[in-house]
């Protein structure tokens, strides 16, 4: 079966040229089309369709006019896409009046049933209808009745079968058309798709990264932040604690480390040997992450409340939470006054995760942005991204009497 596929692609391949010429030239190719038509009619009109043996060929000669007739309509046709229906009233009056008046009738209709062609082929199918049906009662009614010929002549029963053949053709030559069109426009509309999808999960994969790395970035280096802050005040005075601050930024360096080369080994190709394949953090860590606040200064109280069954959350969900509760730390941290407390608690009820981070301000803390304000900091914006990425809702704000509160709903769907 291959080599048979093969050759017959070669052997449509071979017209390719003679194609693309007559899609360059439809003028002259119409003009070719006219000239094989006008050869046909003269050829044709020489013949006897009733010798004794089936048509004969010399046993009659046409009129000069029929001549002039078939000339004329073959000259019309040179012009049949540019005007269709103009081709075929001026090929429909030639074949009226060679039906009326040629003794021998010479078939100057075959124009009038290429004109008629050309008209289905060109327009829609009701109209199709119209204007065959037209031409058909139109030419057989005038030969039949007005003609020299008797009504039965088998001559009369050809233009109706021709006339109906050419509309029927041409019909059917519109709808593969249609069909044809309809397919490549769906394909390109599916092509088109498929590269908007592409470029939004592209978009959409760089905005997740974006995120990370700004979590990444804020938690740990205001962790170091303050410790190097620590270890400079108390590295004369008592240097044991200075050593134990300058062990926190030691960890807390190295962390932030370890989780850029994890976020950073994303944008490598799949298959890279050198891409990390270290979990994404969650909340199976979530006691580290609180150990390294409380080592920089704030105390933090966790509270985990499950109810009903107890499961493993979606990695989605559960890197969503563990970001969501690193960013609130890190602005108690870097916002709240001295001697602030966090609260940390993540209940799980039903079809959600809810996780809530509150802080008391401390004394003398820094005014937070309004959860509205546009001018706010990226974290704040990448927590209510994660969470509407997932179908949840992410809330911050200022707590009535001091403080500040992040309230997200994380759905488990």
């Amino acid at each position: 079966m291959r080599p048979y596929r093969i050759g017959v692609t070669t052997d449509l391949g071979r017209f390719a040229p003679t194609r693309q010429w007559m899609r360059a030239h439809p003028l002259a190719t119409d003009a070719v089309l006219a000239f094989g038509a006008f050869v046909a009619m003269v050829v044709g009109s020489f013949a006897d369709p009733h010798g004794p043996h089936g048509p004969t060929f010399g046993t009659r000669t046409p009129e000069p006019f029929s001549l002039l007739l078939m000339l004329l309509g073959a000259a019309a046709l040179v012009f049949r896409r540019r005007q269709p229906r103009a081709v075929l009233a001026v090929t429909c009056g030639l074949s009226l009046l060679e039906l009326t008046t040629g003794e021998p009738r010479a078939p100057v209709a075959m124009c009038a049933v290429i004109a008629l062609y050309t008209v289905a082929a060109h327009t829609d199918r009701p109209t199709t209808w119209r204007i065959g049906l037209l031409t058909m009662a139109g030419l057989t009614g005038v030969a039949m009745l007005a003609g020299p010929l008797p009504w039965y002549a088998q001559e009369n029963i050809g233009i109706f079968a021709w006339t109906g053949m050419a509309a029927a053709a041409g019909d059917a030559v519109r709808s593969r058309r249609a069909f044809v069109d309809a397919i490549r426009e769906r394909a390109e509309r599916a092509e088109r798709t498929r590269d908007e999808e592409a470029r939004r999960r592209v978009a959409e994969e760089r905005l997740r990264i974006a995120r990370d790395l700004h979590d990444v970035v804020a938690h740990h280096i205001a962790l170091v932040n303050v410790q190097a802050g620590v270890a400079a005040h108390v590295m004369d005075k008592r240097p044991d604690q200075a050593k134990e601050a300058l062990a926190h930024v030691r960890d807390a360096s190295r962390s932030a480390l370890n989780e850029l080369r994890a976020t950073v080994g994303l944008l490598r190709q799949s298959g890279d040997p050198e891409a990390p394949t270290e979990p994404a953090p969650g909340l199976g860590v979530l006691d580290e992450l609180v150990d390294t606040f409380r080592h920089a200064g704030l105390p933090v109280e966790v509270i985990v409340q499950v109810d009903g069954e107890p499961g493993v959350l979606p990695a989605a969900v559960d890197l969503a939470a563990y970001r969501v509760i690193q960013e609130a730390l890190t602005n108690v941290r870097k916002h709240a006054g001295p001697g602030a407390k966090a609260e940390v608690s993540v209940v799980r009820v039903g079809p959600s995760v809810e996780v809530t981070v509150l802080d008391d301000g401390g004394e003398g803390a820094d005014p937070a942005p309004e959860p509205a304000d546009p001018g706010g900091g990226h974290g704040l914006l990448g927590m209510r991204e994660r969470t509407g990425a997932l179908g949840g809702s992410c809330f911050a704000g200022p707590r009535y009497g001091g403080g500040y509160r992040v309230h997200a709903i994380l759905p488990l769907g």
